[in-house]
């Protein structure tokens, strides 16, 4: 098997453009999967911690509630565009499938649906942050 190098740098390229930990490519019999080491992983998780923004977001009200989650690793933006109205914010009352923000990943915007019914009770992500699989993006009532 000859590798692609050409690929796997655009691989790596795309892990430091979006602020991904992880990213796996496929295509045919070919898997490649490249991470960046987890010192790095270890640092930046620290560095999130001095952030007052995130000091607050970590507060213990954040474990009551419907979870929605991030369906894939990416960007999160609250609002469709930049400068346009946020798709939800705290109080607002949302339906099940209805869209409460977009994750891009690779260019690709992927809407993020309410997995249920209810109230918009914190958003955990800020505007532009980094997000994870599995992640919690918003809390619901």
């Amino acid at each position: 098997m000859k590798i692609d190098k050409k690929l796997i740098k655009e691989l790596v390229d795309n892990l430091k453009e979006f602020g991904l930990t992880e990213l796996e490519y496929q295509e045919g019999q070919t898997k490649i999967k490249v991470s960046k080491a987890s010192k790095a992983i270890e640092q930046s998780k620290s560095s999130a911690m001095v952030s007052p923004n995130k000091a607050v977001l970590n507060t213990s009200d954040t474990t009551d509630g419907i979870r929605v989650k991030s369906p894939i690793i990416g960007t999160a933006y609250l609002a469709p565009e930049p400068g346009a109205k946020k798709f939800v914010n705290v109080g607002d009352k949302v339906k099940k499938g209805q869209t409460i923000m977009i994750v891009e990943a690779m260019k690709t915007m992927n809407h993020v649906p309410s997995t249920s019914d209810g109230e918009v009770k914190k958003v955990l992500v800020e505007d532009g942050q980094p997000v994870e699989f599995g992640q919690t993006l918003v809390l619901l009532k």
